[in-house]
């Protein structure tokens, strides 16, 4: 899993766009990317999409739910 680095900012972004979609921070600040590692797998296992990002020296797990069936109800 590859690992974007951001521009330095005091506070994380709660949301950003990462190849034209959308994650949400999952609000965790990681030492080590190999903590942000294990954070990020058990998420992809929860079938969410994973973005780590690197800033400032912290690593960030960002998610988003894939949709993997759509239910569409008849009025």
């Amino acid at each position: 899993m590859s690992t974007v680095a951001l521009k330095d900012s005091p506070n994380p972004s709660r949301a950003v766009n990462l190849d034209g979609k959308k994650f949400l921070w999952d609000g965790r600040l990681f030492e080590t990317h190999d903590d942000a590692s294990r954070q990020a797998e058990a998420y992809k296992n929860d079938n969410f999409e994973v973005q780590m990002v690197e800033e400032d020296g912290k690593h960030l797990v960002y998610t988003r739910r894939l949709v993997k069936q759509a239910v569409v109800t008849a009025p």
